[in-house]
This record gives C-alpha cells, structure tokens and sequence, in this order.
C-alpha cells in the first residue's frame, strides 16, 4: 500500500444522495457487512451530518491487486490511525470512512453472526452513507487505489 495523495476537500463540496446506496445493493458485500447497506445510516442522515463539518480529507492508496486483501488492510487501519491522530490534535469530531466494505478482520464474525468482534474499529463505507466520490475526484477505474475520507471539522 502506498499513499498517493492526501487532500484536503470542502464538505460543501461533496455531493451526497441515494445513487452510491442503489449501487451497493448489487455488490457482494451487501448486508453482509457492518460497514454497509443497511447497516449505515442513510443518506439524508449523511447529508445531515456534512452541514456540521467544513473541511474533510480524501487520501488516495494505490493497492498491490495481487495482495488487495492485506494492502485494503494497511489502508484500514492507516485511516483509523489519521482520525485518532486529528482527534488528538483538537478534531474532536473527526471521523473516517471506508473505502468499501470492511475487511479488517481475515475472518468476520459479522458474516456469521452479525455481532461485529472489534465494532470500535469499523467504520461506515464512503459510498454505503450516500456519499459519490466522483463528485470529489475523477475516478479512472484502470487505476488500482482506494479512497478514504475523513470528515474534519
């Protein structure tokens, strides 16, 4: 794993709705997981929360597809890292999103019994809370990376 870029993006900037939502109800991962539909909360909630915050931070990983599991993972917890280091340094609020579904743990309890065993450190998809990150960057699919977003301020 290795970080492209980290930048920082207005709040007002990022377009929230229900299209990222519908499109996850045709992934794999959908119900399956903490991390997404319908254990997110919805859009309108998303849209809600982004008013209280001005400033985010998106940081683009370029993953290893070959190791995409254990890099998604060092992605993961790089992100829960950076929020506790910006609660730290006064983000009282700061809050990360997952780019996708949680894979932190090699085996979910959660896909078996819906009981999450580390649920302190799992945070909510970017696109399973409303939010289209092809409003904040231009996707190009033949890239391998990831995104992670962590709301501020």
């Amino acid at each position: 794993m290795k970080i492209v870029w980290e930048k920082e993006i207005l709040a007002k900037d990022i377009k929230i709705s229900p299209r990222p939502i519908w499109k996850c109800r045709s992934c794999p991962a959908y119900a399956k997981n903490p991390s997404c539909p319908p254990y997110t909360p919805s859009w309108k909630e998303t849209k809600e929360l982004m008013k209280h915050y001005e400033k985010t931070l998106l940081i683009k990983f370029e993953v290893d597809p070959e190791k995409f599991d254990d890099e998604k993972r060092e992605v993961l917890t790089y992100l829960l890292n950076r929020e506790q280091e910006l609660f730290k340094n006064g983000n009282f609020y700061a809050l990360a999103f997952f780019p996708g579904d949680c894979n932190y743990c090699k085996e979910c309890e959660f896909k078996k019994t819906k009981k999450c065993k580390i649920p302190t450190k799992v945070r909510f998809s970017i696109d399973g809370v409303g939010i289209e990150l092809s409003s904040i960057v231009n996707l190009n699919f033949s890239e391998s990376v990831l995104y992670g977003l962590i709301l501020i301020d």
